[in-house]
Order: C-alpha cells, then sequence, then structure tokens
C-alpha cells in the first residue's frame, strides 16, 4: 500500500484534560486530505440546474437513479446542450436524459438455489454481493477502489462505511479472510486518499463519513492475522483518528468546530457533521421539500443536520429530532451522540494497542489517557441518571437528553460502561426496548425508519455483544433468539434477508424511511451467521434457527476480538 510521506504532515496540537491531573497531552497528527486535488465533483455540482430539474420532475422512483447516472460526454457541454433545447416546446427532458447519460442497470435479480437453509443462502450470496470497481468512468459519481468489496445489496450499489464492519463479520464465519483483507485494504486506502472514510465509495457522499468502525475491522482481521495487522494499519487508524478531532485545537470550552466539542466542563467529545450544507443528491428533492416546509429555519441548516444525520447512519430517527412528528426539527449537530463517542474510545484504545505492539510505549500511553479521558467524559456527560441509562447530549439545553434509544448499549459494547450502569442499562433494555423479533431502534414510532417498529441488524449485535460483556448472558441470549426467528421466519416465507425488520412481531421486513425495504442485505446477513453461532455449540453448529431456544449456560459467547 502506497502510503504519504508521514514527514510532510502539518502539525496540530490536541489537548484534552484528564480527570483531575488537568495535564494536557499533544499529539502530532497527520494533514487532513479533504482538500485533495482533484477531488472529484458531485452530480448536483457537476450538472446545476439539469441535475435539480431532473430531480424535481421525478423522473425516476428513487432519487439515487440519478445521481448514479453517468453522463455519456462531458457534463458541460451536455449542460449547455440543455440550456438551449429546454425551452423549446417539443422538449422532452426524460428523452434528453436517456440521450445523454448512463442510468444504473437492474442487477440480475438473484433466485437462489431451492431448499437451501439459511447458512447456505448467505453463504452463496457473498459472490452476488461482490463488486470489483478499480476503474470508473471520468464523470461516474462511483470512486473506484482498489480490491473488491461486498456491498449491501438493493438500491445500494457501492461499499457503505460502518454496514461493512457487520458484513466482514459473517464473512469471517463464512471462512473469507481474502475479503475482509480487500475490505480493509480499501479503507485504509480511502483515509490515505480523503482523510476519512466516506459514507460509501460516492462522489456525493466525500463530504461526510459515518460511524468509525474502522478499528474494529482492523481488530478483526488481527484476529486471524496477527497483530502484525495492527502495526500496518496504525497510520491510517490515527488519520480517522484526527479527522474526528479536527478543529479542537483553540475551542473554547462550550464550543464546537465540526466533528469535535467541548463543553462547558472541559470535556472533549464528538458529534456527526457534513461539511456540505445543501441538499443530498441522493435525496434531493425530499431534502428540498422538508427545507420548504419549515420556512422558518435557514434551509442551509435544515440540509446540515438531515446530512449529518446521515453521517450518523441512523437517517432518520426521532432520536435527532425536537418533534417526532416533524422531520424539520431535525438537529443532529447540536446533539452530542453517546454511540459515536464509545466508538470513538475504542478507536483511541484501539491506536493504544497498536502503538503498543509497534513498540512505541509513549504513544500508546497518550492514547490510552486519551481514552481514559473520554471515558470519564461519557460517565459525567452522557448517563442519564434519573432515568438510568446512557443517552446523548444536548448542546442547546446543555443537558443529557431523555429519549432512551438502542444506542444506549454501545458503552457496553466497548467495555466502557461502569458495572452498576451496565446493569441498569439492561433492565431498562429489557423492559423498554426488547420486542417479539428483537431490540427496537427507540421506543418512539414516527414513521422514520430508525424509529419502532424496526430493529437492526447491527444495533442487535452491539446489544447482544455488549450485554454479554457484563454477563447479561439471559437477556443477550434473548435478544439473539428473537431477532434470530425474526429473520428465519421471513425467510422461510420470502427466501430473503432483508436491510430491516419489524421487531414487534416475529418475521416480518421493517417500514418507514425514505425508500422501499431492500433486499441482500450485507450487514443482516453477517449479524445473522454470529447468531447462528450462539445458539448452537461450536461442536454442532447449526444451519437455521434450531428447534427451540437453548439453554443459556450452553450459549457460546462471541469472540472478543470480533465482538468489541
Amino acid at each position: 500500500m502506497t502510503r504519504p510521506d508521514l514527514r510532510r504532515q502539518r502539525t496540530l496540537y490536541l489537548s484534552m484534560h484528564i480527570a483531575l491531573g488537568g495535564a494536557l497531552l499533544s499529539l502530532m497528527p497527520s494533514a487532513l486530505a479533504a482538500d485533495a486535488p482533484n477531488t472529484p465533483q458531485s452530480p448536483d455540482i457537476l450538472l446545476g440546474p439539469l441535475f435539480s430539474d431532473v430531480q424535481s420532475a421525478k423522473l425516476f422512483p428513487d432519487q439515487k437513479t440519478f445521481a448514479d447516472a453517468v453522463p455519456k460526454g462531458d457534463p458541460l457541454m451536455i449542460l449547455a446542450d440543455y440550456r438551449m433545447q429546454r425551452n423549446q416546446t417539443s422538449f422532452d427532458l426524460r428523452h434528453f436524459v436517456n440521450v445523454n447519460f448512463d442510468l444504473p442497470k437492474e442487477g440480475e435479480k438473484y433466485v437462489p438455489p431451492e431448499g437451501q437453509n439459511l447458512r447456505e443462502h448467505i453463504d452463496g450470496l457473498w459472490p452476488v454481493l461482490t463488486r470489483t470497481t478499480d476503474k470508473a468512468g471520468k464523470w461516474d459519481s462511483l470512486i473506484p477502489l482498489p480490491k473488491p468489496y461486498v456491498v449491501p445489496g438493493g438500491r445500494f450499489r457501492e461499499v457503505y462505511y460502518w454496514d461493512s464492519y457487520f458484513t466482514m463479520l459473517g464473512l469471517a464465519e463464512s471462512g473469507h479472510w481474502d475479503k475482509i483483507e480487500d475490505m480493509v485494504a480499501n479503507f485504509a486506502y480511502e483515509i490515505d486518499t480523503w482523510g476519512h472514510i466516506p459514507n460509501g465509495n460516492r462522489s456525493y457522499y466525500l463530504s461526510r463519513s459515518q460511524p468509525p468502525f474502522f478499528a474494529f475491522m482492523v481488530e478483526l482481521l488481527a484476529s486471524h492475522d496477527g497483530d502484525d495487522v495492527l502495526k500496518t494499519y496504525l497510520p491510517e487508524m490515527e488519520k480517522e483518528y484526527h479527522y474526528w478531532m479536527d478543529g479542537l485545537e483553540g475551542l473554547q470550552n462550550g464550543q464546537a468546530s465540526k466533528r469535535v466539542v467541548k463543553l462547558d466542563d472541559g470535556s472533549v467529545l464528538n458529534r456527526y457533521w457534513d461539511d456540505k450544507d445543501t441538499p443530498r443528491p441522493e435525496s434531493w428533492l425530499d431534502d428540498v421539500t422538508t427545507a420548504k416546509n419549515n420556512p422558518n429555519r435557514p434551509a442551509t441548516e435544515i440540509y446540515r443536520d438531515l446530512r449529518s444525520a446521515a453521517a450518523s447512519g441512523w437517517d432518520f430517527s426521532s432520536r435527532w429530532m425536537d418533534n417526532p412528528e416533524q422531520l424539520g426539527t431535525i438537529r443532529t449537530t447540536s446533539i452530542v451522540p453517546v454511540d459515536l463517542n464509545a466508538l470513538m474510545f475504542k478507536l483511541e484504545k484501539m491506536i493504544a494497542r497498536a502503538s503498543q505492539a509497534s513498540g512505541d510505549s509513549a504513544k500508546a500511553s497518550q492514547y490510552e489517557a486519551l481514552a481514559s479521558a473520554r471515558q470519564k467524559a461519557i460517565e459525567a456527560n452522557l448517563w442519564n441518571d434519573k432515568e438510568g441509562w446512557y443517552a446523548d447530549y444536548d448542546l442547546k439545553t446543555k443537558k443529557v437528553r431523555n429519549q432512551l434509544t438502542a444506542a444506549a448499549l454501545f458503552p457496553l459494547y466497548v467495555n466502557a460502561a461502569a458495572k452498576d450502569r451496565a446493569t441498569k442499562v439492561a433492565a431498562a433494555t429489557q423492559s423498554r426496548l426488547l420486542k417479539p423479533g428483537g431490540i427496537s431502534t427507540t421506543t418512539v414510532n414516527s414513521g422514520q425508519q430508525w424509529d419502532a417498529p424496526n430493529g437492526w441488524a447491527p444495533l442487535q449485535w452491539v446489544a447482544v455483544a455488549g450485554l454479554q460483556n457484563y454477563d447479561q448472558k439471559k437477556l443477550s441470549m434473548d435478544v439473539t433468539w428473537r431477532f434470530l426467528s425474526n429473520v428465519q421466519h421471513t425467510y422461510d416465507r420470502e427466501k430473503k434477508l432483508v436491510e430491516k425488520y419489524d421487531v414487534s412481531s416475529t418475521g416480518t421486513g421493517g417500514g418507514g424511511g425514505e425508500y422501499p425495504l431492500q433486499d441482500g442485505f450485507g450487514w443482516t446477513n453477517g449479524v445473522t451467521l454470529k447468531m447462528l453461532d450462539l445458539v448452537c455449540p461450536k461442536e454442532q453448529p447449526c444451519d437455521s434457527l434450531p428447534a427451540s431456544e437453548p439453554a443459556t449456560q450452553t450459549a457460546t459467547e462471541p469472540q472478543k476480538a470480533a465482538a468489541q
């Protein structure tokens, strides 16, 4: 892998208050590559009024279709041609688009062989979901990657950041370590090229990232290939860390810059942020409509908050809104998320571990101290003592929020929770989030896809692994059994795995959101395979849901390397 010369890095000082000591730590981060030359332009910029006119005309049921379309010639020439023709009475916009663009082709519908069990179906899907795009057309919104990768499925024709970790868990279960190696190398390439891992490998995703799971990916690969993996990818883990912490220098208490915030008590934490404040190209009309329906707020503010919610992976949820019934009240950027900060804690711990493996004990100590400071900040600011669960912090009210969401389980997942608090989170999960078909994302039914009654595979795994970390084995198995039953019953009826599930019952795909339910589906495949191995002993693995739930004490535990 080619790496930029580390000696050419500019200096950025990050300082964090370490509890009681008040000592300041200085780090030397790498230059951020966000302003890298030759950054591909997003199609809304490239095509200007043509893009907005096509999206406004609703030529395609899914706005992502035109965002993924490839101009057949120079976009400037197409745009000039459009300006000349559009006022003619005979002008046909759909015809113009068909003549000048290659539209994304519907992939051949995959028909699995008859009589497959759940494991066989998933194993058969991996090659179907694998893509190789080491080259792309000059005007294509798709960004080429050096190695093959596994996509989620359906409308998601590119690789997505946080999806991929849970997909990788399944690839590991299927023995496809070569694919995991390829995908980790791709993400490292993106960090080296852009300074961060984009939401997905499309030009219109470059302005934001997603929940930072790269450290987990490196850890997973190291569990198979050894600690040399940690040393190999230490520079990229650091670069990703500096992307999230960029802007900390010079921040006063109570201020925020891009993805980093400094609370009144000096605690340094992170938030989701998109560098752009325009409508998302892949959901252009939806965003424009949301802004128009809320004339009392600046449109740019709404666009930024919508984009930042997409960066969170939770697009969309009452979690980010003042009024769950009104998307226009979204204010993601004024909320400090508990899950993001748990993941940042994990990243700091992994950099410390990789530094130690590389023989740099000074750097290891620095990052251990940063992780310790973050852990204290999480416990001080992201714990709702009145309710008894971890929650997000509100920068406007300067208080922890009251809402219980599945994000409350992330401190357990990364082993950052105090034991007594983990017990309280488990109790709240059992009484408020656990449903017949798994863990509900929130307790609010808003019609948004990251709200009740939907449950999502990654959050099920976070709950299962996090609860096991704190010896909540019975509840962990309940979550496993219920979600796996949901997946199995849906598969038995429809012969497919889907993006999300309705957890209010057992055997129904989820609804809500901006687009129809998608089949495939990368992260569900991964979590399903992990769960199959939890409900059956290693000496007698199962390929489908067993006839009865096992006694908790016989359940195997997730491997630490893959679960934390």
